[in-house]
C-alpha cells in the first residue's frame, strides 16, 4: 500500500539533506584554508546543522550544490565562515588577565602616547568592552585605544551595537556596571547597552588572523584567548608570529589559561601562566 504524507511519511522535500564524508572534507578544508581552524570529523553533524539553514534559504537541494555556490560567491563563503566559527565569550572572562592589566601593566605606562589594546578574536565584543572599562577606570576617558577584530562578520555587527542580554552581564564589576552600562527600559527591558561614551572608543574591524595583517600599528597588550585550541601547530606558530610583530617592545600577549606557547620559538618571555612579554 502506498503511504502518503497524511499517513505519516514526510514528503521527500522535507527531509534534511545528508552531508556526505566527501562533502564534509570540502568544508573542512575550506575553513582550515580560510581561518586556520581544524574541524575534526566529530564536528560533521555540527557542520551539517549550521549550514542546512543556508540550503533552505537559497532553496538548494544538497550540500554539494551549496559547495558549488560557494566557489563562485565570495559573500556566501563569508556567510559559511560566520556559521562555522565558534563564538563563546562573556564579560571579564578569565578575570586575572584584567587584574594584571589594571594592577601590573597600566601603572607602568608613562602616558606620553596612547595605550593600545587589541582584542584579536573579539567575538561578540565582551572582551574588548571589558578591557575598555579597565582602561577608562585607570587612565580616564582619554589616552587609550582598543582595536577589536574577528573573522566572523555576524558577531562583529552585534558587537558594534554594544547591546547584550542582562543574563550575560553578571560578571561585570558593580562599579563598571554603574559607570559604563545603561539598563534597557520599555521594549528594551532585560537588556543592557554599553554607554556610547565608552563603546565609541572601541574600533571593531574584520581581520583574518590566518592572513597577512593590515597595517594596524603596535600594541601594548594583545588578547588572543581561547582561539589557538582550534589551530594545529603550524597555524598556531604563524598566527603568534604575526601578532608578535604587532607588539611594542615590552608589550604583553595574553592567551587562554588552557593554552600555552611552550615549544614555540615566539621570542616572548613567560611572565606568569598565559601571560607572555616581548623583549623590551
Amino acid at each position: 500500500m502506498l503511504m502518503t504524507a497524511e499517513a505519516g511519511l514526510l514528503p521527500k522535500a522535507a527531509r534534511a539533506p545528508i552531508l556526505s564524508d566527501a562533502e564534509f572534507r570540502e568544508f573542512q578544508q575550506m575553513i582550515y584554508a580560510e581561518a586556520g581552524i581544524h574541524m575534526p570529523s566529530s564536528k560533521k553533524t555540527l557542520v551539517a546543522g549550521r549550514l542546512n539553514k543556508r540550503l533552505t534559504a537559497l532553496q538548494l537541494s544538497g550540500f554539494g550544490e551549496y559547495w558549488q555556490h560557494l566557489l563562485s560567491n565570495t559573500a556566501e563563503k563569508q556567510v559559511a565562515i560566520d556559521l562555522l566559527t565558534t563564538n563563546e565569550t562573556y564579560f571579564f572572562r578569565e578575570p586575572r588577565h584584567f587584574d594584571f592589566l589594571r594592577d601590573q601593566v597600566l601603572p607602568a605606562h608613562n602616558r606620553h602616547r596612547p595605550f593600545r589594546v587589541w582584542s584579536a578574536a573579539c567575538s561578540s565584543g565582551e572582551e574588548a568592552y571589558s578591557a575598555a572599562m579597565v582602561l577608562a577606570d585607570t587612565l580616564g576617558p582619554m589616552g587609550w585605544e582598543v582595536l577589536a577584530s574577528d573573522i566572523n562578520t555576524d558577531v562583529l555587527a552585534r558587537a558594534r551595537t554594544g547591546t547584550y542580554s542582562m543574563v550575560r552581564t553578571d560578571k561585570i564589576p558593580l562599579s563598571c556596571l554603574k559607570r559604563y552600562c545603561l539598563r534597557g527600559v520599555g521594549k528594551a527591558d532585560g537588556s543592557l547597552m554599553v554607554d556610547p561614551g565608552l563603546s565609541d572608543k572601541v574600533d571593531f574591524r574584520h581581520i583574518n588572523l590566518n592572513r597577512t595583517l593590515p597595517d594596524i600599528g603596535l600594541f601594548d597588550v594583545i588578547f588572543l584567548r581561547n582561539v589557538m585550541i582550534y589551530f594545529d601547530a603550524q597555524t598556531k606558530a604563524q598566527v603568534v608570529s604575526r601578532l608578535c610583530a604587532c607588539l611594542r617592545p615590552g608589550g604583553f600577549l595574553l592567551i587562554g589559561h588552557s593554552e600555552t606557547l611552550s615549544g614555540m620559538d615566539s621570542g616572548l618571555r613567560l611572565v606568569t601562566p598565559s601571560v607572555y612579554q616581548a623583549a623590551g
